[in-house]
């Protein structure tokens, strides 16, 4: 393999409100679960994002981030909230955005798969199944989605972050309302399309208006929830269509959804990249520029998919834990990275595995033994449970 600067995965690539990126990788965002318990940063997730940011991509993404410490993924989220620790979410965008990369947040609400451990699950219907419920949101709980989301994004300019990604996949709360399997409602915000992206839209909007128009405001979308009865990819390409306008710099384009029971996309078995039929119906009704997250493994498959004109932008994930300078290794013409290939995969098992992987590097433990996928799980699950108390003690329910 052979690669170059003129490469175009390594040009530089001009956003709607006028940022530069300076190639055309993304380490996309991950719940790396490295905050102290309490939602303020750690000196290893702080390194984490150093080491990316050094290793040559054009912007970074921490997944996860609350605004609201109501409605976490994880006790081990970051919260971004008025009584934040300001000064290490300071050096953290500092350090994370070295070398001309750039960091941006993923804002987030779990809503319905809100940790229950630390918090009440809601989302826009009441759920109910033998081991999961939800209550449903009112209709003034809705209306405060925007105005939040639009309070962190605010937060995160002052700080010194580059951009926001808006977290509208996965299933959680704003991609639970795109669904017509999870968003049974009657009023404004559900039935039609056009009502269930309602608020996905008013974030956008809120948001918008609330940052300086050179700090990056970023979608992600489910291109299918991959569940009968959930979003489809017609449905998803008219959100698309709806979000051209809106000041969006970037879509990112994924898919699934992490309700119990529900495949995951990114423990699938198909090979190469997932979503790239989708970004190419997605280039006709959209002019924002596109990305798409998922199954981008060697340095051929991103750049063939850029040379095509699928996507502007490719998102690797746990490929950057592998090799956290794969930007790096790939423009010297190396291969790589090598993915593990393990015996058995216990459930949650690869995420807990890749999980532990971000500790070690922010660690810088480069050299330790690769651990077992059922070690890594048992310690994923101990490190949760030690951070519940920590998360009670400083946030209590609503």
């Amino acid at each position: 393999m052979q690669t170059d600067t003129d490469c175009p995965l390594f040009s530089p690539l001009t956003l709607p409100n006028g940022q530069v990126l300076k190639n055309r990788i993304i380490k996309s965002a991950m719940s790396d679960s490295l905050a102290d318990g309490q939602g303020n940063p750690t000196a290893a997730q702080i390194r984490l994002y150093e080491r990316w940011a050094k290793g040559g991509l054009a912007a970074s993404i921490i997944g996860e981030v609350q605004g609201d410490p109501d409605y976490p993924e994880k006790p081990g989220n970051l919260v971004l909230d008025a009584g934040a620790d300001l000064p290490r979410f300071r050096e953290l965008a500092r350090r994370g955005s070295g070398d001309g990369a750039q960091l941006w947040l993923q804002l987030g609400h779990a809503g319905a798969l809100s940790h229950l451990p630390i918090s009440r699950p809601k989302g826009p219907s009441a759920i109910t199944f033998p081991d999961f419920t939800s209550e449903a949101m009112s209709l003034a709980e809705i209306k405060a989605v925007p105005k939040n989301f639009a309070a962190t994004a605010r937060r995160a300019a002052e700080l010194g972050f580059g951009g926001v990604q808006i977290h509208a996949a996965h299933g959680f709360l704003l991609s639970q309302f795109l669904s017509p399997l999870f968003n049974q409602r009657t009023d404004a915000y559900g039935g039609t399309v056009q009502a269930r992206m309602r608020l996905l839209i008013e974030t956008v909007e809120a948001i918008r208006a609330a940052v300086p128009a050179d700090f990056v405001v970023a979608v992600k979308l489910n291109a299918t929830d991959q569940l009968d009865g959930g979003l489809s990819e017609a449905e998803a390409l008219q959100v698309v269509a709806a979000l051209d306008g809106t000041g969006v710099d970037l879509l990112d384009i994924s898919g699934g959804t992490y309700f119990p029971g529900a495949p995951s996309s990114s423990e699938r078995a198909t090979r190469g990249p997932y979503f790239l039929d989708f970004a190419r119906a997605a280039r006709k009704v959209t002019s924002i520029p596109l990305m798409a997250t998922g199954g981008f493994k060697q340095y051929q498959e991103a750049e063939a998919a850029i040379l095509a004109g699928d996507v502007d932008v490719v998102g690797i994930a746990r490929g950057f834990v592998l090799d956290p300078a794969l930007p790096a290794t790939w423009q010297a013409g190396k291969g790589g990275p090598v993915f593990p290939r393990f015996t058995s995969l216990p459930a949650g098992g690869m995420t807990a595995w890749f999980t532990m992987r971000m500790a070690d590097l922010g660690e810088d433990r480069d050299g330790q033994p690769e651990r077992d996928i059922t070690d890594a799980l048992d310690e994923y699950d101990i490190r949760d449970a030690q951070r519940i108390p920590l998360w009670r003690e400083r946030f209590s329910l609503s």
